[in-house]
């Protein structure tokens, strides 16, 4: 019977030294370009749900809708307008890691950059563009609730240019200043927006009308043929710089928030300020949408955000333009009831019947 030859061991543990060490460097390396790959920016915007902002209430102890001049009341609960935050593109680079917890996150959505914003566009381009719109959003609410509790609120319309595609392009000039306009005999004095939105929303498109302008000191008549707006009333094709004499004085306080999506829950907000009674009856009413100057509602982004934005914040109800509820009813959170509005009119309708408890008949998206 012969011996077993003992083992070599110092060259088994030489062995599974080199292969540790190779496997651990192998692991710190792998480890690394993880890491690097997931802090790389990457061409992807993650959007998310925004904060909440009160249109009734105040930000760091100032309002945000102050109104003097005119007889203000008390209101209660909220009307609450909803904000989409949004990180991508120049200046706010996100990484592969934040796309990935965009993906694993139902509150959150991933989209390519080029569907968001602009790469050409820089941060600051982006900032002065969000706070002019924003700007311009608070003058279209200021003007149509206004309008629609009766007021006048004067306006010079100058005409700045022409829908190159339309009837009016070569026949205005920049500077004209829109003072009337006549379909067939009858003429209308212009000297609010209202007055002319409301001859456009009667005139069929295709229907020629007069346009009375200020030109250089003197009345000339224009004649233009309007092209329809899909609604049974037509359009000019000029591009108007109004500038509003208002009647009482309408100051609305917000900082670090953009965009035009707020204009209807401000009009609400000044609405429920200068009407009697409590709008919302105590009740969180939360919502989005453009405004026009004469009470259109329009359609915004990041619909499904702004809803998740809403329920998380306490909100029970929810004002959606009409043309977003094909993406609304996709996603729509447990416990918000969606009210698919058009105009300002609808959307008030809407505030004010939550606030009686008569909720049975509202549209739902």
């Amino acid at each position: 019977m012969s011996a077993t030859p003992a083992p070599d061991r110092p060259r088994v543990l030489d062995r599974i030294g080199t292969r540790s060490i190779t496997m651990t460097i192998s692991g710190f390396a792998t480890l690394g370009l993880l890491l690097l790959m997931l802090l790389t920016p990457v061409p992807y915007a993650v959007q998310g749900a925004g904060p909440t902002f009160d249109a009734l209430g105040a930000l760091e102890e100032t309002e945000l809708i102050t109104v003097s001049g005119a007889q203000t009341y008390p209101t209660s609960g909220q009307l609450l307008l909803t904000t989409v935050t949004t990180a991508g593109g120049p200046g706010f680079p996100v990484d592969a890691g934040s796309v990935v917890r965009g993906w694993l996150d139902p509150g959150r959505r991933v989209l390519p950059v080029e569907a968001v914003i602009d790469p050409d566009v820089t941060a600051e381009e982006q900032d002065r563009l969000a706070q002019q719109q924003m700007s311009s959003s608070q003058e279209n609410a200021t003007v149509a609730a206004l309008t629609a509790l009766g007021y006048d609120v004067p306006a010079e319309l100058t005409i700045v240019g022409a829908d190159p595609q339309l009837g009016a392009d070569g026949i205005v000039r920049e500077g004209d200043m829109l003072t009337g306009i006549a379909v067939g005999s009858e003429r209308t004095t212009v000297t609010t927006y209202q007055q002319l939105a409301e001859v456009l929303a009667a005139t069929p498109g295709g229907t020629p009308v007069l346009l009375e302008v200020d030109r250089d000191g003197e009345s000339t008549d224009l004649e233009i043929v309007t092209t329809g707006n899909g609604d049974g009333g037509s359009v000019l094709g000029v591009f108007l710089d109004a500038e509003f004499s208002y009647p009482i004085d309408v100051q609305i306080q917000i900082d670090n928030v953009g965009g035009p999506s707020a204009g209807t829950m401000f009009a609400l907000g000044i609405i429920d300020e200068l009407t009697p009674g409590e709008m919302t009856g105590g009740h969180v009413v939360a919502g989005t949408g453009t405004i026009s100057l004469e009470g259109t509602v329009g359609p915004i982004g990041g619909i499904t955000l702004k809803m998740y934005a809403a329920e998380r914040d306490g909100a029970e109800y929810f004002l959606a333009p009409a043309a977003n509820c094909g993406e609304a009813v996709e996603d729509i959170p447990d416990g918000l009831h969606v009210v698919s509005v058009s105009t300002l009119e609808e959307a008030r309708d809407a505030v004010e019947a939550i606030g009686d408890g008569q909720t049975d008949g509202l549209p739902s998206c």
